[in-house]
């Protein structure tokens, strides 16, 4: 039988090489327990090499908080700070990243082989706009019944589509045909 699992120490967020935030355990103050430490005060200065209980009587005086910033150097890294304020800091940081991020997403845009005119531009301006939000688009040309004997009939929509939207994007796979459809995957311009 296994029950809640307690863990003491701070989380600090950690972005790894791949962008995904881990989380990795701060000790601050008491929970530091390797002296001596290597501390560092507020101001960036290294004070040298001293024994813990020196560096959390600094820590005290200053009104700050003793925080392990490099745990597996030997002997561990200590820095003087006020680790709210760090905590909060952050946050705000790892929330600037997520704003800023942008997930490509695929977008679907079905075509007819017999498309009108006002059906074409619509369909046409829908997809110049998601690839000028940064998705990519997938063009579906579906066909029907007798519509099979002609498929130029959808090759030439398609390659209308591509020169009509060549200033925003460009073609990332050349079409496929798969049973009743074409499909055509539009990417957008590097240069956008």
């Amino acid at each position: 039988m296994s029950g809640p699992i307690f863990v003491y120490g701070a989380l600090a967020p950690a972005i790894s090489e791949e962008g995904a935030i881990k989380e990795q355990r701060v000790r601050v103050n008491d929970q530091i327990r390797i002296s001596p430490v290597r501390l560092i005060d507020a101001d960036g200065e290294q004070v040298g090499v001293i024994d813990l209980d020196e560096a959390k009587e600094r820590a005290a005086d200053a009104g700050l908080d003793l925080v392990e910033v490099a745990p597996d150097a030997r002997p561990p890294v200590c820095r003087l700070m006020d680790y709210g304020k760090y905590k909060y800091e952050e946050a705000r940081k790892a929330r600037e990243a997520r704003k800023k991020q942008h997930t490509v997403q695929i977008k679907e845009v079905k075509f007819r082989p017999g498309i009108e005119d006002h059906d074409y531009e619509f369909k046409t301006r829908h997809v110049r706009r998601f690839l000028e939000d940064g998705d990519k688009v997938k063009v579906t040309m579906m066909f029907r019944g007798r519509q099979m004997a002609h498929p130029e009939l959808g090759m030439e929509v398609l390659e209308q589509l591509v020169e009509d939207v060549s200033d925003v994007g460009r073609i990332e796979s050349q079409p496929t045909r798969e049973g009743r459809t074409l499909i055509m995957m539009l990417a957008p311009r590097k240069d956008n």
